[in-house]
């Protein structure tokens, strides 16, 4: 029997998780339905060595979503920042802080004020055409690109979460950030309706607290598995530092399912304070290695959780690493 190679829309890149991904009744549904055969031929051919191999040499990407022009791009990725780093702050000033320090990129957060002079319009998916448009003049006035949106609750219903993704295709953004895994199916389904990537963000977690899962990015991969390419993750090294995870441990279980990066460094693993790229733990050097060797292609997004009324310098610091570190090779 012959497959070709565009059989499948997916593929389980981390080894570890290929046997156990490959044993779900799921996987074997959906190898049967895109393959065009039945359950019980795709499950005797899943333990072949051919097609394990077929699953890890296919690339997961995200090339079709909208992709990031190369002037954004600084040491080789798109950078700016996350706009909750500037919190305290409306959109508009998030905006211009974000060009002050060298970024190019920007991703928005839901319910931050729009501007000082309207602090009753708001930044979300809920803004009229005008609050848009606003934002876009703002973004052309300063030169910076809009890339990414969360963290945002994409609900289980299709017609509220599809309120989220008709925000993101009006914004030109490449990605959508949740930690709403439940609504696995109804985000896949909008995904290919909208080419729009989206990216499962961790906060802080442990084993010890059951009930949060997306911490782990072995959990995240397991999520993924199997879904189409634009699914994945956004990685935010600094509560995979609190959480006693390694970045580039992260990234490598991961592979090839990064939709976006919340950049910051933590002076120690555990509880701890934030610190400029390459003066902490998480050895923000190798994650950029580990990121370029896998052809990431989405946006670095400085997250500094710290002096937040005037953190600009240490913002600017965590640009200039990323791009000494292009500079070097």
């Amino acid at each position: 029997m012959h497959f070709p190679l565009r059989l499948l829309g997916f593929a389980v890149t981390h080894r570890g998780y290929m046997a156990k991904a490959l044993r779900k009744s799921r996987i074997v549904g959906t190898i049967a339905e895109k393959v065009g055969i039945t359950k019980k031929q795709a499950e005797k051919v899943i333990g072949s060595t051919a097609l394990a191999m077929l699953l890890a040499s296919t690339t997961l990407d995200c090339q079709a979503a909208p992709q990031i022009p190369d002037d954004c791009k600084i040491g080789g990725f798109a950078v700016g920042c996350m706009a909750w780093t500037f919190n305290h702050f409306s959109a508009f000033e998030a905006i211009e802080k974000t060009a002050r320090v060298g970024g190019k990129v920007i991703e928005f957060y839901p319910g931050q004020q729009l501007s000082k002079e309207e602090p009753n319009l708001k930044v979300d998916h809920n803004a009229s055409d005008e609050v848009l448009a606003k934002l876009q003049a703002k973004l052309k006035e300063q030169g910076i690109k809009a890339v990414g949106y969360g963290v945002v609750t994409i609900p289980g219903d299709e017609a509220g979460a599809r309120q989220v993704f008709e925000f993101a295709k009006k914004m030109g953004l490449r990605y959508v950030t949740t930690e709403s895994t439940e609504s696995i199916n109804d985000i896949e389904k909008l995904v290919r309706d909208y080419d729009i990537c989206v990216g499962f963000h961790n906060h802080e977690g442990s084993y010890a607290r059951p009930g949060y899962k997306v911490w782990d990015p072995l959990f995240i991969a397991g999520v993924v598995a199997g879904r189409d390419p634009r699914i994945g993750a956004t990685a935010d090294i600094g509560h995979w530092c609190t959480s006693n995870i390694k970045p580039i441990d992260g990234f490598r279980n991961l592979k090839g399912r990064i939709m976006g990066v919340h950049l910051m460094d933590s002076r120690a693993f555990g509880e701890s304070q934030v610190v400029p790229c390459g003066q902490g733990v998480a050895d923000i050097k190798s994650c950029l290695d580990e990121l370029k060797a896998q052809g990431f292609n989405g946006s670095l997004s400085i997250e500094y959780e710290d002096k937040m009324e005037n953190n600009s310098a240490e913002v600017k610091q965590c640009i200039d690493f990323v791009r000494q570190y292009g500079n070097a090779k």
